[in-house]
């Protein structure tokens, strides 16, 4: 059944060409996510799809009586409205008989009101609903529904808009970013949530591991063309994988045919016939693709970072909390070089604080952080780039110098440094201000990583950067030989990144958890009951105190990082393998190439060498 139909829509603003004549459909049942890189249109799109923009030609034609329900990156309510009256405001009437069902329980002695309602609830089956109504807003952490929308934080604001959505029950829901604002335990019910409920989906969103356990079809707007993918991320990631083979090798084909037809048309044939002139038609058409150029560049910068020295942050018995919320409790740690330590936990567990009493931008109540000479830290806030009136993409980079230093006393000019960033010339000179949200995200990262830290601290990379992004973003961090700290909810970069956990459990309780997310997740759902903060603290059982391991403390932790780093040089290896496709490599191209390829192998197969070592103890 088909629920959406979308024709030959196109936008521009001005001269910037967003997209032309796209056309594609939604049907019942089908789970869609849409791939783009940033700046190409994506928001315009749901923007379109939702009447709160016009496309320049084409058509939105949606089944009639189909009921639709979005939700923005920047929803608008009536601030002066509590959260039940912001959701009551639906025009979903189950919504209704529940809220009368509930005043008539207040007013127990009025018999006739409390059976008119309840003879409602039952008409109307509005059981079950209730259930699921109270279980949304309860997952979405919405349980004070007396709570002016004026006083919620942008995050709230966004479960607020979520939470509309997903009540209302829609037939089709289209989302932007679904995931943002939301902590790791909400995404697995968010997960969860859409794999049992029958909702059609249409969504843009750049979490990987929701893109593989939600979706079943991705449509990817690439250099302006459309490509269906019928299936998951992984699927995705493969046939786009062979698209690109298949281009390239196209692209090879023509090449030499260009070469051919230019021969012919330089002997300049005198008889212009009708079959030539066709010919050289074809030759303008064959010149064209074989001149065709991706834009598929990688991010590529030598940091003239300063060597950490040997005392790099140290935490000596820190405590700190507000009121009475304990955020840390004596809590001690000494990083050490190379550390690639990822944060997680409940929203209000303290994690942002806890940044802020690395970076020394806030105190503690006791004990002390001592930072080491040599560090040099670059942080990443969820604030993202503060934008100057008039200020364009270019000015941004020279407030930090005409030319930025390069390792061996090279340097590189603003403008070649933001073409490696992925801005092109042109783009350099837009102003700020008309940046998408994710390209502004893109700009801050570049200001961040070009001061040359050697200490990175990343709060919430991922929001609002595209796929390609990410994954550009992603082996540049693999290289990066400082440290790493990253508060993330994207399980997928936090899973290639990262070596263990802080895990935050609240009430000042901090969990050192030797590695990524999902190493985490395996091991907390292999646990019989999750104790609650007031038994952990009498009787902790962690993955520390297991005296059943036949492995040191040390010894578990590096085989959990070893398997960890061996997904990562796995991805390393195809990715590698992949560029040996490219048809325009030259021999010293392919040399260098082949020389990198070995010592990877080398590198996995020491890695593996040791995992089986370190096994091998626990079978004993």
């Amino acid at each position: 059944m088909n629920y959406l139909n979308v024709e030959n829509i196109s936008k521009s603003y001005g001269e910037l060409v967003l997209f032309e004549d796209l056309s594609f459909s939604v049907h019942k049942d089908q789970k869609i996510a849409f791939v783009a890189k940033n700046g190409t249109g994506k928001t315009s799109i749901l923007n379109i799809l939702s009447g709160d923009d016009q496309p320049d030609s084409g058509h939105i034609i949606y089944r009639k009586d189909i009921k639709v329900s979005f939700l923005s990156q920047d929803p608008k309510f009536d601030k002066t409205r509590t959260v039940e009256e912001t959701i009551l405001a639906s025009d979903n009437p189950i919504l209704k008989v529940i809220s009368n069902y509930e005043k008539s329980l207040l007013n127990p002695e009025d018999t006739d009101t409390y059976q008119a309602a309840f003879d409602a609830m039952e008409r109307h089956q509005a059981w079950d609903f209730e259930t699921l109504y109270k279980q949304i807003l309860f997952k979405l952490k919405l349980e004070n529904l007396n709570e002016k929308v004026s006083t919620l934080s942008g995050g709230q604001i966004k479960r607020l808009a979520l939470a509309n959505a997903l009540i209302n029950k829609p037939d089709l829901l289209i989302l932007d970013e679904p995931t943002n604002h939301l902590d790791l335990e909400m995404i697995e019910w968010l997960e969860a949530f859409f794999a049992k409920e029958n909702i059609t989906l249409f969504m843009v969103t750049h979490d990987r591991y929701f893109l593989e356990r939600v979706c079943n079809e991705i449509i990817e707007l690439d250099e302006g063309e459309l490509y269906n993918y019928k299936g998951n991320y992984s699927y995705y990631l493969e046939k786009r994988a062979e698209r690109k083979e298949r281009e390239a090798a196209e692209t090879g084909k023509t090449k030499q045919l260009f070469k051919k037809e230019l021969e012919w048309m330089r002997r300049q044939p005198k008889a212009r016939t009708t079959k030539s002139k066709s010919r050289i038609d074809d030759f303008f058409e064959i010149k064209h693709k074989a001149h065709q150029r991706r834009k598929d560049h990688e991010i590529q910068l030598e940091l003239n970072m300063e060597r950490l020295g040997s005392k790099i942050l140290e935490f000596h018995k820190v405590s700190k909390a507000f009121k009475d919320k304990t955020i840390l409790n004596s809590f001690d740690y000494t990083f050490k070089k190379g550390e690639r330590v990822g944060i997680i936990g409940k929203n209000g567990t303290g994690k942002t604080t806890f940044l802020n009493i690395l970076t020394q931008s806030a105190q503690p109540d006791s004990g002390k952080v001592v930072k080491g000479d040599t560090v040099k830290f670059g942080y990443y806030t969820q604030n993202g780039i503060t934008i100057k009136p008039e200020q364009k993409v270019i000015d941004v980079i020279r407030e930090f110098g005409d030319y930025i230093p390069l390792k061996k006393g090279r340097q590189i000019s603003a403008q070649q440094l933001l073409e490696r960033f992925l801005f092109s010339r042109k783009k350099q000179y837009d102003f700020v201000e008309k940046l998408s949200g994710g390209e502004r995200k893109h700009l801050y990262l570049c200001t961040v990583l070009i001061q040359n830290p050697n200490f990175l601290i990343l709060d919430e990379p991922t929001n609002d950067l595209d796929i390609v992004t990410l994954n550009v973003l992603e082996s540049f961090l693999l290289d990066f030989p400082g440290c790493i700290i990253v508060v993330s909810h994207d399980r997928y970069f936090m899973d290639k990144i990262i070596d263990h956990l802080f895990v935050f459990k609240g009430e000042g309780v901090i969990e050192d958890f030797p590695g990524n997310y999902t190493d985490y997740r395996v091991y907390e759902d292999s646990q019989p009951d999750t104790p609650t903060i007031a038994e952990d603290k009498k009787e902790k059982q962690s993955w520390k105190q297991n005296e059943a391991s036949k492995l040191s403390f040390n010894e578990e932790k590096e085989l959990r990082n070893i398997e960890s780093k061996l997904n990562a040089l796995a991805f390393d290896k195809k990715e590698l393998e992949n560029k040996f496709n490219n048809p325009d490599l030259s021999q010293d191209e392919i040399n260098t190439l082949s020389q990198e390829l070995q010592a990877l192998l080398n590198l996995i197969e020491a890695k593996e060498e040791r995992w089986f070592e370190l096994s091998s103890k626990l079978e004993d």
